[in-house]
């Protein structure tokens, strides 16, 4: 894509992060991550995609295997169908997650139920979703009848067990000083 072109491109989410309506003519630039939360930008002339044209700019193949998640403002996932269309000119269609698989996994995060596209999740993962400081703040897995149990960064949580898995974050306290 030549300077030119890129000048002309709408960025979805520094228009967010300004406060301003998004332009309602494109090219719209988006962000898509995978299953550990790594965005790239891609763009899209469409301004109302679909979840199959989101699974073909990222070249999923074959479609059907995959799924589309919006990321919303809120921090909640919302499950986007291959024939469904979510509209870019909306505050808050900027990022979009595509998982391989068919099924989807429901937790809850800080008292928001989110629904995932792998059968598990990471703390690392959590804390990314749940938007704080990875640094400072722990993620628990709440333990009904028991000591809740702290999710290190890279420990792997199974989402696809009976019952809705309950998670909450909050500052881990250091013994420093």
């Amino acid at each position: 894509m030549t300077q030119q072109n890129e000048l002309h491109i709408e960025d979805i989410e520094e228009a967010a992060r300004a406060c301003r309506p998004v332009r309602p003519h494109g090219p719209w630039r988006v962000q898509i991550g995978d299953a550990d939360l790594n965005f790239r930008p891609e763009v899209l002339d469409d301004p109302m995609p679909t979840g199959l044209q989101i699974l073909e700019l990222v070249r999923a193949r074959p479609p059907e295997e995959y799924m589309v998640f919006q990321l919303l403002r809120d921090g909640a996932l919302e499950e986007l169908r291959p024939t469904e269309t979510t509209d870019l000119r909306s505050r808050g269609v900027e990022r979009f997650l595509v998982f391989q698989g068919s099924a989807s996994y429901r937790m809850e995060l800080d008292g928001r139920v989110l629904a995932w596209g792998k059968p598990v999740i990471s703390g690392l993962t959590l804390k990314k979703l749940a938007d704080v400081d990875p640094a400072t703040y722990g993620v628990w897995l709440e333990v009904r009848g028991a000591d809740d149990r702290l999710i290190g960064d890279c420990d792997l949580v199974n989402l696809s067990c009976e019952g809705l898995e309950r998670f909450f974050t909050g500052k881990v306290q250091t013994t420093e000083g």
